[in-house]
């Protein structure tokens, strides 16, 4: 008689006793096999030695390779990594939920793998369970990682705890497993998401200008640079803008739009937003408007210090006030003459990108 017990969910809406009892079981220590969207896996609680032990010696593994760790949440990066680059904050926007591991440089030492998997039951045993979970594939070391509940269970009945069958993988292929512990980062796994894409996202640079309502300036300093950098065929920079202030979906004022419709761009097509902690941490490169839009940036986010400036220290116009004042309210020729001052700031900036 198997010594594992299985539980059966429905993969879309997992029954809360069969979550809570695989919580249970890990909390207490124990191993429990449960799906993701690549293939199934064995988790363990990564905070209880002898769970650990004893999910080594189950899966025949070296000590010296360490176990991912899911995650439910992306705040959770910050509490297990010792380093986060913003490439992090990307990869995780675009991937996640999905079947990527990012490997960061872990707080005590050497590297940990994370990944937040695009499926209901693992998400909801993760959140549950409220410790962080080591989980390799749910096989044998060397052999396939299975696809389908049948293939998990199969070397494993009677060696874990509790097993969630939740039918088959909806991917099947293990995850993309990427090293940003180091320079330059290196994909040391091939899987389920494409090598060239996530690459190309590694070598690409995001610029985020900030002001306060995003109708006006940071409209302005947008669009200039997706001008130039589509004149100078450049596509792996992406730009966008927001405000400390904005009413997010309004459009950009009129007098933004007749000044740079006089320089051939288009940008009735805006709608503003306002500045969030994910826009400001997946950026390369901040440019704010004014000192006072600093300051709410570094509230949000304290760690973008050294990738935030003010757009006018950029310019040549030697002047000891940085702001760009705002221009709402105000003429057309003031309007004009803030642009000026922009588009000679945005000119070098586009030189050193």
């Amino acid at each position: 008689m198997s010594l594992t017990k299985i539980i059966k969910v429905n993969p879309l809406a997992p029954q809360e006793e069969a979550i809570q009892q695989a919580a249970k079981v890990l909390i207490a220590g124990g191993l429990v096999i449960i799906p993701t969207e690549t293939v199934y896996g064995i988790v363990a609680n990564a905070l209880n030695i002898k769970a650990l032990e004893r999910l080594y010696k189950i899966k025949n593994r070296p000590k010296d390779k360490p176990f991912s760790i899911l995650i439910a949440q992306e705040q959770k990066v910050r509490e297990l990594a010792a380093e986060v680059p913003v490439v992090v904050y990307k990869l995780m926007h675009k991937f996640w939920p999905g079947p990527l591991t990012i490997l960061l440089k872990a707080k005590d030492q050497g590297k940990i793998g994370l990944r937040m998997p695009d499926n209901l039951v693992a998400l909801a045993i993760i959140n549950q369970s409220t410790v962080p979970l080591a989980c390799p594939s749910a096989n044998i070391s060397g052999q396939p990682a299975p696809v389908n509940f049948q293939q998990a269970i199969k070397d494993l009945d009677g060696r874990v705890d509790l097993a969630i069958d939740a039918g088959p993988a909806n991917v099947g292929l293990e995850s993309t497993v990427v090293d940003l512990s180091i320079e330059p980062p290196q994909i040391v796994r091939s899987g389920a998401i494409n090598d060239e894409e996530i690459m190309a996202i590694i070598k690409s640079k995001t610029v985020l200008f900030v002001c306060t309502g995003n109708s006006c300036r940071s409209v302005m300093a947008e669009a200039y640079l997706k001008k130039l950098l589509h004149k100078n065929h450049r596509t792996d920079i992406q730009v966008s803008s927001a405000g400390v202030m904005a009413i997010s979906g309004m459009g950009a004022s009129l007098e933004t739009r007749e000044v740079l419709a006089k320089e051939g761009m288009d940008v009735e097509a805006h709608r503003s937003q306002r500045i969030t902690q994910e826009l400001v941490e997946q950026s390369d490169i901040i440019l704010a408007m004014e000192n006072v839009h600093e300051d709410k940036i570094l509230q949000l986010v304290p760690e973008v210090k050294n990738r935030l400036f003010l757009l006018k220290e950029f310019a040549k116009i030697n002047e000891s006030n940085l702001d760009i004042t705002d221009p709402a309210g105000s003429s057309l020729e003031f309007y004009q003459d803030t642009f000026l001052t922009i588009k000679d700031a945005v000119e070098r900036i586009s030189k050193i990108l």
